[in-house]
């Protein structure tokens, strides 16, 4: 399932924006290829990102994978939860398993990603 009002990174994150904010995580895609996650770092709050930046690692019991800002702007909030419950991102990845709130330098960078039907066109051509 890809959810609609979500864009995404060719890197399997996505992005959902409310106003100047875009909140970021990783598709059921990634989530799935990855495993069983036991441990995500995250970046500090104020730190400035760009697109496709790397912002932090997420560790599972298979791999471990980077995670990419898909955006430019400021994190401006971390889902500190995921350092006790990393395995949101297993059961919840579109809800509480949530990583980053960016506060978008260039909202513009939002409509260079790609609309969830161009997003499953990709993940079909990833199989």
């Amino acid at each position: 399932m890809v959810p609609e009002d979500l864009r995404y990174h060719n890197e399997h994150e996505w992005v959902r924006v409310e106003g100047q904010r875009a909140t970021l995580g990783i598709s059921d895609f990634a989530q799935e290829a990855l495993g069983d996650v036991v441990f995500v770092d995250l970046p500090k709050v104020e730190t400035e990102v760009s697109v496709n930046q790397e912002i932090g690692e997420v560790e599972s019991t298979k791999a471990t994978s980077s995670l990419y800002s898909p955006v430019s702007g400021t994190i401006v909030e971390v889902n500190a939860a995921l350092q006790d419950h990393p395995e949101y991102l297993n059961h919840d990845p579109y809800g509480k398993g949530w990583i980053v709130v960016v506060e978008l330098a260039d909202p513009a960078d939002v409509d260079a990603l790609m609309t969830s039907s161009q997003y499953e066109e990709f993940l079909s051509s990833q199989r």
